[in-house]
């Protein structure tokens, strides 16, 4: 199963939770409502922070990655390199 799926599940579940959560305590229809709203709020805004980080995270193992292919394919020029000088002596 991926990060991706699993994280969203948990979402998902999460604010089905919540919801429920409300819709069943003993408040009046605008408490509750007043409620919902600020819970919606808070969780775009949580998303918003999880997405962004994620983003930053996946950023950084782009840039690790392509530097690492970098120094191999530097390593592997330098080889060929020394190869074909030996091999024309």
């Amino acid at each position: 199963m991926s990060v991706t799926r699993f994280l969203a599940g948990f979402a998902v579940g999460a604010a089905i939770g919540a919801v429920a959560g409300i819709l069943l305590a003993p408040k009046s229809g605008e408490e509750t409502r007043e409620m919902l709203g600020d819970m919606a709020q808070d969780m775009a805004k949580k998303t918003d922070e999880t997405v962004k980080d994620i983003k930053k995270k996946a950023d950084t193992l782009i840039s690790d990655a392509q530097e690492k292919s970098e120094e191999i394919m530097n390593k592997l020029q330098d080889m060929l390199n020394k190869q074909k000088d030996g091999q024309e002596a």
